[in-house]
C-alpha cells in the first residue's frame, strides 16, 4: 500500500498562484475570504493527487479554518467530500506563545491544548512546533545552546507532551534552520533529554542539510520517535552566517529547491522512513510554489521513485510501508 501523500499549506502561498502581486496582498485577500481560500486549496489538492494537509501560518492556519467552517467538525466534512484530510497542524504563528524564556508555561500548554481539541475534532493527531531561534553569529552577548538551554526546552516539551496527548496528539518537533533544533547535535541532544512517550520528532530533510547535517543519519538514529516528517530538499548547506531576524525566512530560500534537485539523498531518506512510526505518510513541502498543482506532482514523482526502489530491495517484510 503507497503511503498517502500531504503537503503545508505555505505551499500555496505564493501570490502568483492567486494572481495577486505580494504576499502581503495575499494575507489581507485570504483574510478575508476565508473560505474562498480553503475552497481554492482544497481544489488544488484534489487536483494534484495529494490528500493530506498540514495547518501552518497564516492565511492557512487553524484560526482561518475556524473562520471559514465555523468549526473543526465542519472543515473536516469539507475536506473530507473532496477526499481529503488533516494530517497537522504546525504551530507557526506569530501570536503563538513563545518557549524562549520558559516562564510562561501555564501559557504555552493552554496554546497547544487549544490547538490539540481542534486536531482531535478535525481528525488528526500530530502537532509540530520547533524550538526557538539562534541569534546571529556575534552577537553580544552571546546565546548558547548548552545543556542548561536544552534542560529547559525539554521540560517545556514535555509539559505540552503530556497535555496534548490527553486528546490523543503528538508533539512531533521540527528541525527548522536556524533553530536551537538544526544541527545533528542539537537533535540528538533534545531527543536525549526528552521521554519518548510524550516528545516525538519531525525532521524536515532540507533544513538538517541546509545545517551541514546527514538527513538520512538523523532519521535512521531517530526512526521510532519519527512521527511525521517533512520532505523537501536543498541546494546545499548554509555556508556563511546569516542575520537571524524577521527576514531570515525568506533569506533561507535560496538554499532550497525543488525534490530530486539537490543534495538529499531520496532513497536513503525513503527508507529510513519506512522504518518510522510516521512511515503512512509523505508529507512533501514546497514553499509558496507559483504552480503547486505541477510542483506537487513532481515532488510525489520523486518520493515514489525513491519509495518504490525501497519496496524492490528491501521487501515489504522489512518495512512498514510498501510502495507497491
Amino acid at each position: 500500500m503507497t503511503p498517502r501523500f500531504a503537503t503545508d499549506v505555505v505551499t500555496f502561498y505564493h501570490p502568483e498562484f492567486w494572481g495577486l502581486d505580494s504576499a502581503d496582498a495575499l494575507r489581507d485577500w485570504a483574510h478575508d475570504n476565508p473560505k474562498a481560500f480553503w475552497v481554492r486549496v482544497m481544489d488544488a489538492l484534489a487536483e494534484a493527487g495529494v490528500t493530506g494537509i498540514e495547518l501552518t501560518f497564516a492565511p492557512g492556519g487553524i484560526d482561518s479554518a475556524l473562520r471559514a467552517f465555523d468549526s473543526a467538525a465542519s472543515f473536516r466534512r469539507e475536506l473530507a467530500a473532496r477526499g481529503l484530510s488533516v494530517v497537522s497542524a504546525f504551530i507557526a504563528d506569530a501570536d503563538a506563545a513563545d518557549w524562549r524564556l520558559g516562564d510562561n508555561l501555564p501559557a504555552i500548554v493552554a496554546d497547544a491544548e487549544r490547538r490539540a481539541a481542534f486536531l482531535t475534532e478535525a481528525g488528526a493527531e500530530i502537532l509540530v512546533t520547533g524550538l526557538p531561534m539562534r541569534t546571529t553569529f556575534g552577537t553580544r552577548p552571546p546565546f548558547f545552546v548548552d545543556a542548561a538551554y536544552m534542560t529547559r526546552m525539554a521540560d517545556i516539551a514535555h509539559a505540552v507532551g503530556e497535555a496534548v496527548s490527553r486528546h490523543g496528539v503528538k508533539l512531533a518537533l521540527h528541525t527548522e534552520s536556524h533553530s536551537t533544533l538544526w544541527y545533528e547535535r542539537d537533535i540528538d541532544l533534545f531527543m536525549a533529554l526528552t521521554d519518548p512517550r510524550y516528545v516525538w520528532l519531525c525532521p524536515d530533510s532540507c533544513h538538517i542539510a541546509l545545517g551541514g547535517g546527514d538527513p538520512v543519519a538523523v532519521a535512521r538514529r531517530h526512526a521510532p520517535r519519527i512521527a511525521l516528517a517533512h520532505w523537501k530538499d536543498a541546494v546545499g548547506p548554509i555556508d556563511v552566517h546569516l542575520t537571524v531576524d524577521d527576514t531570515i525566512f525568506a533569506r533561507q530560500q535560496p538554499y532550497m529547491t525543488a525534490l530530486g534537485t539537490g543534495v538529499v539523498d531520496w532513497h536513503g531518506w525513503a527508507d529510513a522512513m519506512s522504518r518510522t512510526p510516521g512511515a503512512g505518510t509523505v508529507l512533501i513541502e514546497l514553499d509558496e510554489a507559483a504552480d503547486p498543482v505541477a510542483a506537487l506532482r513532481a515532488g510525489t514523482e520523486v518520493a515514489l521513485r525513491a519509495g518504490k526502489q525501497v519496496s524492490l530491495r528491501a521487501g515489504t517484510e522489512t518495512a512498514n510501508a510498501s510502495w507497491e
